[in-house]
């Protein structure tokens, strides 16, 4: 993986003003198959399919504590936000850990992102465009 990328994405990321769509082309041409952000730990963990791991910090200060119950329609609000509105991602973190989102697997090659909170729900958002697939 292209660890060089990865922190030049994950930075803009944490900057905000880069739309999601062009920080995953930069994380899909730096090796990166799927990523995990982690509430808990204010990190990301980026992985490749063949078992390379890059991490980066989420240095945000003040956030607030991840809400003990998991709010499926405030997070499809938050997510809404973002895509339409173009939302920072401070703001759309503080917003996903009021909703009781713990964390997130984001998975670049399956056009998905599965929220998780702290007593397993979880909502799977695809990303705009993709089409859910069957499951066999």
């Amino acid at each position: 993986m292209n660890t060089a990328l990865i922190t030049t994405a994950a930075s803009a990321t944490l900057a905000g003003g880069t739309p999601f769509p062009k920080i995953v082309a930069m994380l899909i041409e730096a090796g990166v198959e799927f990523y995990h952000v982690d509430y808990l730990a204010l990190r990301k963990t980026f992985y490749s399919g063949g078992g390379a791991v890059v991490i980066t910090a989420i240095p945000y200060e003040n956030l607030p504590s991840i809400a003990a119950d998991f709010d499926a329609p405030a997070l499809r609000a938050n997510i809404l936000d973002s895509q339409q509105k173009n939302q920072h991602y401070r703001d759309f973190s503080i917003r996903a850990m009021q909703a009781g989102v713990q964390g997130y697997f984001a998975f670049l090659r399956g056009q998905r992102v599965t929220y998780f909170g702290r007593q397993g729900d979880q909502h799977t958002e695809w990303f705009p465009g993709a089409k859910p697939q069957d499951v066999h």
